[in-house]
């Protein structure tokens, strides 16, 4: 037999081992599997991220975050439903200066603890198979065999190495909340419309340090919200792009996500003298993971992970790793950060997807204005009397080539616009409050990327560039094309107050 001392040091070589190995890794990923490493790593992986001035009744005066991860879930997916990992770190950034370092961070970690539900069978306690052993209904549902909980942290100025503070529960001034279970069928809460009932206790008023007035936090799962024709999209545009608006129904309507929204008073996300603010949301994992051969009773035992966060998701603006980034370093953007983005420069200077556009459709010429000035506005440092931070404006003062980073960009002196008169195609549509000044879930994000792509901003901005974006609107023949993927929502198919997204698909209906 081996000696212990002997085995302990292999276990020991062997942890080290795979550390080393998993640090030289490339990290990856993020957004409706659109890398390749992320592609397997469903937990970690960022669907899509929102962040606009609240137009809720009463909650004009606040910011809503909303990160959306774990794609494309089938809501009849037991027995094992949908858990945030926790083994991850989960990360709301806020960039309230302009320089592309996030100066706010929003943390979130999960706990997922088995309740061992046993049935009494001839005579002997056992372990039921199931989540949930009857209906789940009201606060800490006895019948439901797993608990899923989570901590808010605020961090400033820088991620890992600034001052970390608890986010508290402003009802009990306690620190961990409840996450929901996924609506498992509507069996399962006691009927039709009971899950909603359930889930929402779970919506809290939140403590946020340094801020005078609450937020509002939940965590669960929520219908997808991102439409697009996602198939035609993906072969080759297999659609017509100048066709109607809609009538084309999105691919992905019958999914679920899991979702962290966070609603933050503004005063408590600017400074005293800027009111443009960028946002992204990121999922880490640590750097080493070894298989448990002998996992314990504990579901989260499978595995030991250890050594320093490593990043692989990453996501701001929508469809940027999808059609912009090339695809061997689809996972090196994910795990970088805005600030060292100039690095990618050529993906937006020299994109490859209008070229690729006009290939499939010979009369939607390409723009001609390269490097593509347009889109380094659009995604790396924001639009002139849109989206821009003062910052951004008087560094290109004196550095003409300067980037930021790529983010979601948000003016929040801007008055957020009523859920029934929102408009999808947002600032170009004549809605301030809309995309690419931030964005709300009823934006139509496909349709605006597609147009900027092809030189929309080079028509908008005329003769006189009254965008500041460097080009003109012969420099892209194609610009005021409207082009679309026939998948068209509005704000009025969405909830008008926070969470904002819809109420899960059950896993089942009653008959």
């Amino acid at each position: 037999m081996e000696p212990i001392k002997t085995k302990s040091r292999k276990l020991a070589l062997l942890v080290s081992a795979t550390l080393l190995t998993m640090a030289a890794l490339p990290v990856s990923a993020s957004s409706h599997r659109e890398a390749p490493f992320i592609s397997g790593q469903p937990k970690v992986d960022g669907t899509d991220f929102y962040m606009f001035r609240s137009y809720e009744t009463g909650k004009e005066n606040t910011v809503t975050f909303l990160a959306d991860y774990i794609p494309l879930q089938d809501p009849q997916g037991g027995p094992n439903f949908n858990e945030f990992d926790s083994n991850a770190l989960y990360e709301i950034h806020v960039d309230n200066v302009g320089d592309g370092k996030e100066h706010l961070t929003y943390q979130f970690r999960f706990n997922n603890a088995s309740k061992s539900t046993p049935l009494m069978v001839g005579g002997k306690q056992v372990k039921i198979p199931l989540i949930n052993s009857g209906v789940i209904a009201g606060d800490n549902p006895p019948a439901l065999n797993v608990a899923e909980t989570y901590t808010v942290n605020l961090v400033t100025e820088g991620r890992r190495s600034g001052k970390t503070q608890s986010v508290r529960n402003a009802a009990d001034n306690s620190t961990t909340f409840t996450k929901p279970v996924d609506n498992i069928g509507e069996k399962s809460f006691g009927g039709v419309g009971k899950y909603d009932i359930y889930a929402n206790q779970y919506i809290y008023d939140i403590k946020i340090p340094g801020c005078a007035t609450n937020g509002r936090v939940f965590v669960g799962q929520r219908t997808e919200p991102f439409y697009l024709a996602l198939g035609p999209i993906f072969d080759l545009i297999n659609a017509n792009p100048l066709g109607p608006e809609s009538g084309t129904q999105s691919d992905i309507y019958n999914k679920n996500i899991s979702t962290i929204a966070l609603e933050v008073p503004i005063t408590c996300v600017t400074t005293g003298t800027e009111t443009v603010i960028g946002g992204y949301t990121t999922a880490s994992v640590r750097q080493g993971r070894l298989i448990n051969p002998n996992p314990s009773t504990n579901i989260n035992s499978a595995s030991k992970n250890g050594g320093a966060w490593s990043q692989v998701s990453r996501l701001g603006m929508p469809l940027v790793n999808e059609v912009i980034i090339g695809l061997e370093d689809k996972d090196k953007f994910n795990s970088s950060k805005p600030v060292n983005d100039k690095q990618f420069g050529d993906y937006v200077t020299n994109p490859t997807l209008p070229a690729l556009i006009q290939t499939l459709f010979p009369s939607a010429v390409a723009p001609t204005n390269f490097p593509r000035t347009d889109l380094i506005e659009a995604f790396l440092n924001g639009i002139a009397g849109i989206n821009q931070s003062k910052y951004v404006t008087n560094a290109k003062l004196t550095n003409p080539g300067f980037i930021s980073g790529e983010m979601l960009r948000l003016d929040t002196s801007v008055a957020p616009t009523a859920q029934g008169t929102q408009k999808a195609l947002g600032v170009p549509a004549g809605d301030k409050a809309g995309f690419p000044n931030g964005r709300r879930p009823g934006d139509d994000v496909v349709d605006l990327s597609l147009r900027v792509a092809m030189g929309a901003l080079c028509q908008l901005t005329g003769s006189t560039d009254a965008l500041k974006v460097g080009c003109k609107p012969s420099d892209a023949p194609a610009g005021g094309l409207p082009l679309n993927d026939g998948v068209r929502k509005s704000a009025n198919d969405f909830l008008a107050k926070f969470p904002y997204l819809n109420s899960p698909i059950p896993g089942a209906k009653l008959p």
